[in-house]
């Protein structure tokens, strides 16, 4: 993911009401994207929702650019086509990527991969970027890849759903809330990236035997 996407799943200023502005389990393909999601048309004249693969890596860190440059945090994508395409697919993808498609053209995207509750003793899954292309807002879009995401979720046994929204994203707020995807009142996002992350992994006290 590099650091590019470390700090949230991010979204546009408007709800989906006007429509989702932009804004990610585990066995995969062979090239990739999420194992057991089959393409499905959300509506056969119009949407398809299919499993990324390695050949979109460009379009999904183009996505990503729009998404970054729209929210006014551009400079904080530092991450390249290329570092989709590595950790991405292969034997050990990082994440899985749902893709939209209207008559061919890409839509929209949910980047996300598999977390777990040692609470509740159950998987879930963890929406990293949300994007939807401004062209194709007002068709739900954003809503469909999360609730395809989410079934795809619970089909392995998950239970939950988590993301994080800028604090001052109010747009999007609202759009999870409409959702039911709440705000934790009871948490905090803590952060460690770059330079100070490498120090403090490569520290002596590391817990490493010499």
């Amino acid at each position: 993911m590099g650091f590019a996407n470390h700090k949230r799943c991010r979204m546009g200023g408007k709800s989906e009401a006007a429509d989702l502005p932009p804004c990610g389990g585990d066995v995969r393909q062979d090239k990739g994207g999420c194992l057991g999601i089959t393409p499905v048309m959300s509506n056969p004249s119009e949407v398809l929702l299919r499993p990324g693969t390695i050949d979109d890596a460009d379009a999904i860190h183009a996505a990503l650019l729009k998404l970054g440059a729209h929210i006014g945090a551009h400079q904080e994508i530092v991450s390249t086509a290329d570092d989709l395409r590595r950790y991405g697919f292969g034997d050990k993808p990082a994440f899985s990527t749902l893709i939209a498609e209207i008559d061919g053209e890409f839509a929209g995207l949910c980047l996300s991969f598999p977390i777990f509750s040692t609470w509740m003793g159950r998987p879930g899954v963890y929406v990293q970027d949300l994007y939807v292309e401004d062209r194709f807002r007002g068709r739900k879009i954003g809503e469909r890849l999360l609730r395809r995401v989410a079934a795809e979720c619970r089909k392995n046994g998950g239970v939950y759903l988590r993301l994080s929204v800028d604090t001052d994203n109010e747009g999007a707020k609202v759009f999870y809330e409409r959702l039911g995807i709440a705000w934790s009142s009871y948490e905090q996002t803590q952060k460690i990236i770059g330079d100070a992350f490498f120090a403090f992994a490569d520290a002596p006290d590391n817990g490493e035997q010499e």
